[in-house]
């Protein structure tokens, strides 16, 4: 997907949905933002510094290399519509796994932590238990404590209900709610479940064809929104 001539700022702390048809880029600037996709043109800045680039001797920006891009991924995290836990590793060794090899913490310190979190997302007494034994919405609980794991500035949902059965979506995104409501953690969520980015945003992105067509308030995107496309598009899936 092409993104077109996007430019847009979210702020620390922030918590902005995006929403849109399929295919109109949405989970493009996910894979940007987690350095799984080159920027061909533009830059990404965090914090004041280039995401996926660095400063040449001359002053000019320049593509990143893979240790950079491992650096930049530290302060990142991303759930994805598939729960991509390791078959073969338990639970608490799928939370505990990326903490220990990629930060280097401590293992009790990392085991501790993905104990916090599995009593938060409500799966304490699954520490043993391998991801077949799990249903998808347990598997899905199981993916965000991961990435929660990993103390990111910044946490990345990418249609994170899409692939559960539909008694096990709203258990979901309630956990999300609370975790929006209860941290300081930047969020960028795609969704297509419109009472959520309702309900857990500060502002609202309209995407359509690489574009972002509309930008608002939840309130002023779903009861009033200005761009015909929006309209069509809430129309659709309200």
């Amino acid at each position: 997907m092409v993104l077109d001539e996007l430019d847009f700022t979210v702020r620390r702390g922030e918590h902005v949905t995006l929403i849109g048809p399929s295919g109109s880029g949405k989970t493009t600037i996910l894979r940007l933002l987690m350095t799984l996709e080159k920027v061909s043109d533009g830059v990404i800045w965090v914090d004041g510094s280039p995401l996926s680039h660095v400063r040449a001797a001359n002053g000019s920006l320049k593509p990143a290399g893979e240790k950079q891009l491992r650096e930049s991924r530290k302060k990142i995290g991303m759930v994805f519509q598939q729960f991509n836990l390791f078959p073969n590793m338990k639970v608490l060794q799928n939370i505990t796994e990326a903490p220990v090899s990629v930060l280097g913490m401590d293992r009790d310190e990392a085991e501790s932590r993905a104990r916090e979190l599995l009593d938060l997302v409500g799966l304490a007494g699954k520490t043993d238990a391998h991801p077949s034994q799990l249903s998808g919405g347990q598997q899905q609980r199981v993916a965000i404590a991961r990435a929660l794991a990993m103390r990111p500035e910044i946490l990345l949902l990418d249609e994170v209900t899409s692939a559960l059965d539909p008694e096990l979506v709203a258990g979901v995104l309630d956990l999300l709610s609370d975790i929006a409501r209860s941290t300081d953690i930047t969020m960028l969520c795609v969704t297509h479940e419109m009472n959520f980015a309702r309900d857990v945003s500060e502002k609202v992105l309209m995407f359509d064809a690489g574009r972002v067509v509309e930008s608002g308030t939840p309130e002023k995107i779903f009861s009033d929104p200005e761009h015909e496309r929006t309209r069509e598009f809430l129309a659709a899936v309200l």
